[in-house]
């Protein structure tokens, strides 16, 4: 009989506080309820406003533009060059220059205006090879510039899904914290009823403790994160924003293995391309200044007329030539230029093997991150619902004081780490999806 009241009277107890836990306020902050000046926002409004408004894409742009005009200023040197020159003159009349020259031109009062015309007929190739540097160099730049934005978009998606995980974090910190308030407030009747123990009073008010500074860890975690993420969108100031979750299904990782995957990043990845582009780039320079040593020919033409002048000078004038330069010995200059270039060549061939192993080596760990990641989902989904289970089985026999507080209380522990690593694996993999298409040089 007694057993049967004790029973009838715990039941009443849980039923009472139960309801009225839907009225009561727990400290800290609630995701659930959403402020009015709260933004949504979309990862592709994220990735949109994070490439407008970033210093660094339009940075690389510039680059590559600059680039672009150093193009057109080395083929310059292959197209004529016309100056007109309107010229007068005072001077004594038949007077030489005698000093300052080992010419001594004579001087005429004059007053005349012509033209200038030089165009080079051949260097043996050096401008031809300087004009395809510059090309290929605004190429690396144009890649540099794309691979700026892939790493905006990069850290646009990761400080997204950090956001988004974060908020998650927090919802079941602010869920632990009501259930545990229900606990105290079912064991803190049960004991001024005499029906359980101050011992069982402290445990179940010690956890609700440990889930309070769990909560401000987690609203803590989760303002950082929306500082993070307005920052790299370019804001200067905490912006209010509600990342909204992503419709996607959560998919396998690439059937490709790794050797495959690192033969696509070597050929999609922009910084690979664009080194490439450098090294041949620095390829043509060093054959530009090797051809240093060849003669350079130019053709020269002028024209003009002077109205005003001596009776002894002609009313106009006229002329061509052609100008053949054969560089001989000028102290090592070229020699040295040459070596250089050549040097430079080799260093850029260098770093090219290097970023090409790196490469390697961290797409070979990404796609080891994606595959851990994905296997990690199905044990935390499974520790997940048995850490559910002993929660149950516990609770069943603390109400029934088959078992003491402290099995309860440890079942409580255990489910809510097991929340916290079911919700962390599912927004970890996506983000080491996002690392692995970024290293192959996918997300354009």
């Amino acid at each position: 009989m007694r057993a049967a009241m004790r029973m009838g009277l715990i039941v009443a107890l849980v039923g009472t506080y139960v309801a009225a836990q839907e009225q009561h306020d727990v400290p800290g902050a609630t995701p659930s309820s959403a402020s009015a000046d709260e933004k949504l926002l979309t990862i592709q409004e994220a990735e949109a406003i994070g490439v407008r408004n970033n210093p660094q894409i339009t940075l690389g742009k510039l680059r590559a533009l600059q680039a672009r005009e150093f193009v057109r200023e080395a083929r310059s040197a292959l197209m004529p060059d016309v100056n007109l020159s309107v010229t007068g003159v005072d001077s004594n009349p038949g007077s030489r220059i005698a000093a300052g020259n080992l010419t001594n031109p004579i001087l005429f009062p004059r007053a005349a205006a012509g033209a200038t015309v030089n165009q080079l007929i051949t260097d043996f190739g050096r401008t031809t090879n300087l004009v395809s540097s510059s090309q290929f160099h605004a190429k690396a730049e144009d890649q540099n510039a794309l691979a700026t934005q892939q790493d905006i978009i990069l850290a646009v998606d990761e400080a997204f899904y950090n956001t988004l995980e974060t908020h998650a974090l927090l919802q079941v910190a602010a869920d632990t914290v009501k259930t545990r308030q229900t606990l105290v407030d079912q064991v803190q009747a049960l004991t001024d009823a005499k029906l359980r123990s101050d011992l069982d009073l402290s445990f179940s008010k010690v956890d609700l403790a440990r889930a309070k500074l769990l909560l401000l860890e987690s609203n803590n975690n989760y303002e950082a994160s929306l500082s993070t993420l307005s920052a790299i969108l370019g804001y200067p100031d905490r912006q209010n924003f509600k990342p909204v979750e992503p419709e996607q299904q959560t998919s396998a990782p690439p059937l490709l293995d790794a050797t495959q995957l690192i033969q696509k990043a070597m050929q999609q990845r922009p910084e690979i391309q664009a080194m490439q582009n450098e090294v041949t780039a620095a390829e043509k320079f060093g054959r530009a200044e090797h051809d240093l040593w060849w003669p350079t020919v130019n053709a020269s033409g002028v024209v003009g007329q002077a109205p005003a002048r001596d009776d002894r000078i002609p009313s106009w004038y006229g002329g061509v030539g052609v100008n053949i330069n054969i560089p001989v010995f000028n102290g090592f200059l070229f020699n040295a230029r040459a070596k250089s270039a050549d040097l430079e060549t080799e260093m850029k061939r260098k770093k090219l093997q290097d970023m090409e192993d790196n490469l390697a080596r961290d797409v070979r760990n990404g796609w080891l991150d994606t595959q851990k990641a994905y296997a990690r989902l199905t044990v935390t989904q499974q520790l997940r619902e048995q850490a559910n289970l002993a929660l149950e089985l516990a609770q069943a026999r603390y109400k029934l004081g088959l078992s003491s507080i402290v099995e309860f209380s440890q079942a409580e522990l255990q489910k809510t780490d097991a929340d916290l690593q079911d919700t962390d694996a599912k927004y970890q993999y996506r983000v080491t999806q996002i690392v692995l298409a970024y290293q192959m040089g996918e997300r354009r």
